[in-house]
């Protein structure tokens, strides 16, 4: 397709939500009937800040949050679709607060909730590093909390 053409030069002949449910994606039509062109559209989600343990502020950033799950995950999880899914329901959850700013501790909190339901190896491993046991009664502690639930 030419560079000529533009969104406001075509129309929408078809329009169906991509597979990973967050962006649009439309099939063009330039406005003569000559040429087809696609688009894809992603919702833009505000900035997130998060404020760590030392009070600190920074952006959320996606990328750092799937590298701390993967690396706690360790090779527990088979499917990379469904370490991919932990990682899309904490973000989700963490923009339904409904605040520009979020804790640290909020963000572990989420991630230990989705790892408590799908596999209790890799809930430990996330905990250790998250809660940073410093003798083996704190991890003992962890263990026994998540035999009561």
């Amino acid at each position: 397709m030419s560079s000529k053409y533009k969104i406001g030069d075509s129309r929408v002949i078809e329009s169906r939500e991509a597979a990973d449910g967050l962006t649009i994606r439309r099939r063009r039509e330039s406005l003569d009937g000559k040429h087809r062109f696609t688009t894809y559209e992603r919702v833009e989600r505000p900035n997130l800040a998060v404020v760590k343990k030392d009070s600190s502020r920074e952006l959320f950033d996606r990328d750092k949050l799937s590298t701390a799950v993967r690396r706690s995950v360790g090779k527990f999880f088979t499917s990379e679709v469904e370490v991919e899914e932990i990682i899309n329901n904490v973000e989700d959850a963490l923009y339904e607060i409904g605040e520009s700013e979020v804790s640290s501790i909020q963000i572990g909190d989420l991630v230990l909730d989705e790892l408590a339901s799908r596999n209790e190896v890799a809930y430990v491993r996330f905990a250790s590093v998250y809660h940073e046991f410093k003798t083996l009664d704190e991890f003992e502690e962890i263990l026994q909390q998540r035999r009561k639930k």
